[in-house]
């Protein structure tokens, strides 16, 4: 939920006057865009909208475009504007999926991280979700609510507020009321369901592992369900009973069945070129409206290729 510009003025240069709003057009036919702005734009020569062009004043349906040919299709909206647009910067390896003034809800993609580390310190999902909210509000931040490994994906939650932030992580395992994840493990999975429980601790290489001895560690359990399967892989529906640290990863591993490019957690197999881990669904009670919401991220295609038509595996090269 975006919300509206302040209009009282405060802050504003009071012997500047504020640009003239931009014109749009909308396109009835597929031509390209100069001949469109050639027949549009009254007032304007041939020179002065390739002028116009080049220095960025014209958008397509919000985005700037400076090519000539550019094609247009019907339905579209052209704007142009006395001044260089300013285009909102993309999100790179995230999309928002819901916003409001408490909450942000986002699909991130493999191979982006959640949040800084001593190595990546910019292109970040906490870091874009911080310029977002702050375009519409300088003063707003994020707060990350839980995480996702970089090379996992799916469906992740942001708070807009320390309090919001302390209360879904205070109360999380009553607000959430499902969160499942899609795993493509190696091997043939034998039960069509099953439980694993263990003791989770962290070793000196700061890699997970299940204690031994009952009570060593934070307790972790996980519910799983096999989808598909085959002699080299299978398809699993994991939901969490409770959110550790590689918690799926450890228990994938334990069962004898690692999740598939998990190199950390003994896998052998590059099948898909990144880690088969998902997060397909996020459904909890929202802190202020107390709402139940359910967010969903469709599987990545790629999970699914071990399966068609019999394909030959590389887990073992």
């Amino acid at each position: 939920m975006s919300r509206k510009p302040n209009r009282n003025g405060s802050g504003a240069n009071p012997g500047r006057r504020p640009p003239a709003p931009a014109k749009s057009y909308p396109v009835q036919q597929e031509e390209e865009l100069l001949a469109f702005l050639v027949a549009t734009v009254k007032g304007e020569g041939r020179n002065s909208l390739k002028s116009m062009l080049a220095r960025g004043q014209v958008s397509v349906d919000g985005e700037r475009q400076t090519a000539y040919n550019y094609v247009l299709r019907p339905g579209q909206t052209v704007a142009v504007s006395k001044e260089r647009i300013e285009e909102t910067p993309r999100l790179v390896g995230l999309s928002i999926l819901h916003e409001d003034d408490s909450l942000l809800v986002v699909q991130k993609e493999a191979g982006l991280l959640s949040i800084a580390t001593e190595h990546e310190k910019e292109l970040t999902a906490y870091r874009q979700l911080t310029d977002h909210v702050k375009r519409s509000n300088p003063a707003g931040r994020v707060f990350i609510v839980h995480r996702l490994d970089r090379d996992t994906s799916g469906v992740m939650m942001f708070a807009k507020s320390e309090t919001v932030q302390q209360q879904l992580q205070n109360g999380w395992q009553e607000a959430v009321k499902e969160r499942s994840y899609i795993a493509l493990v190696e091997g043939e999975v034998k039960r069509p369901e099953g439980t694993v429980s263990s003791w989770l601790k962290e070793s000196k290489t700061l890699k997970m592992y299940s204690s031994p001895y009952p009570g060593d560690g934070q307790h972790a359990m996980t519910h799983y369900k096999r989808l598909q399967s085959n002699k080299l892989f299978s398809l699993l529906e994991v939901r969490l009973e409770t959110g550790r640290k590689n918690q799926i990863r450890v228990h994938m591993q334990d069962i004898g069945h690692p999740i598939v490019g998990d190199k950390k957690y003994r896998s052998k197999s590059k099948e898909i070129g990144r880690l088969g881990l998902h997060a397909f669904v996020l459904a909890f009670e929202h802190p202020v409206t107390k709402e139940v919401m359910r967010f969903e991220s469709p599987m990545p295609k790629a999970f699914l290729a071990p399966f068609r038509n019999g394909a030959q595996s590389s887990a073992h090269n």
